[in-house]
């Protein structure tokens, strides 16, 4: 295993979308969920550099796994909002992690943000709002 995979391990809970775009990798972090993507030419536009859409996808498992399994039992959600800000670049080659800090596990929203870095370097942020369900 390369070293930048260093304490991760396969996404626990997959779905036949994340196996297209995996494998997608995960870790506990200190303030929640990390999750871990090298990039493969499937996951770049024709700029070369990493889709907006793969961005999203691991936002909202990042930050939507976060919120669940941060209470015990864990609190079922789904994504009401989600926004981006872009301020670097991945491109093939890169070991992309999604780092994700929880703001609040409420009764019917919660809320969490997400750092994507690249070599220590913070390239994108995300925010998410999810609605509590039923289960």
């Amino acid at each position: 295993m390369n070293s930048f995979k260093k304490d991760f391990k396969l996404l626990a809970r997959t779905s036949p979308f994340t196996d297209m775009i995996g494998p997608i990798y995960q870790k506990k972090g200190k303030t929640g969920l990390v999750v871990g993507l090298l990039v493969e030419d499937k996951h770049c536009n024709a700029r070369g550099t990493v889709h907006g859409g793969i961005y999203g996808t691991l936002a909202d498992i990042a930050m939507g796994y976060s919120v669940a399994f941060s209470t015990n039992p864990p609190t079922p959600v789904v994504t009401v909002s989600q926004t981006i800000d872009y301020v670097g670049k991945a491109q093939v080659g890169d070991w992309l992690e999604v780092h994700t800090d929880i703001q609040k596990v409420g009764r019917r929203l919660s809320f969490a943000n997400c750092y994507f870095v690249v070599n220590e370097q913070r390239i994108a942020r995300s925010s998410g709002v999810f609605s509590v369900t039923d289960g």
